[in-house]
Formats: C-alpha cells, structure tokens, sequence
C-alpha cells in the first residue's frame, strides 16, 4: 500500500491524534542498558545515538533531556516522496509560536511539540485540516 502524495488530501485528511504520556530526546554513546523496545525511535548522529522515549523511561535510565515533549500523530498514510505537507503544518504552527520536532515513518508523520503547547497544537492541526 503505497502513501498519498497529494498535498491538498493530506491536508484536509490529517486527522491528528494526541498520544498519551511525556517524551523526551536524549543523546547517548551506545545502548548499554537500554531496552530498544523501550524506544520510540533512534537516529545515529556523529556526536551520539538520539534516542526518543518515554520521560519516565529516561529518568529511570537516568538519562539526562532538556525538552519535554508530546507526541502527535498524523493519522494520513503519507508517502515518503509527498511534497510540501510538513512546511504546510509546521508554517500554521509557527503561526502560534509552537516549535514542532518531525519524524517521517513509513505510514505516518509524527510531531513532538512542547508539553505546553500539546492542545492548541491539536487545535491549529485540526484547523488547518478543516479549512482544506
């Protein structure tokens, strides 16, 4: 099953869900310790492995994070190779100061917003989709 490609079907077919819990970035030199089914996601970077989990999985793992986040989910099938849907929600969220941190997976984008910012973030996403 291949992604939507087209711009104005993501926008108005989003459809954003706010997951559950608190998750934080955290930067470590190898995975001593840590269980990769603890993690949401990794990316290896030169100056370490980024790791996203959940903060209370950080804090036991005494790992140390400066941002607390939440985690939305856009619930469209987007393709890998769709043009312009991640510069079309984060320029809405921009629009509201809300900083937004994006994860492409194979089915679905994900945002991590600022824990503060979680339900006017569901807002503006919902917005943006309505107004499409």
């Amino acid at each position: 099953m291949s992604g939507e490609k087209d711009l104005q079907k993501l926008i108005k077919e989003l459809k954003p869900i706010l997951n559950s819990g608190e998750y934080v970035f955290a930067t470590v030199p190898n995975f001593d310790g840590i269980l990769r089914t603890d993690t949401l996601f990794e990316f290896k970077e030169a100056e370490g492995i980024t790791i996203v989990l959940e903060k209370n999985k950080a804090d036991a793992l005494k790992l140390s994070y400066q941002f607390t986040s939440s985690w939305i989910t856009l619930e469209i099938h987007s393709s890998l190779e769709a043009v312009g849907l991640t510069a079309a929600f984060s320029t809405e969220l921009t629009k509201y100061n809300i900083s937004c941190n994006v994860v492409a997976g194979f089915y679905h984008d994900h945002i991590f917003i600022d824990t503060k910012d979680a339900k006017k973030s569901m807002e503006v996403l919902t917005n943006l989709s309505k107004n499409k």
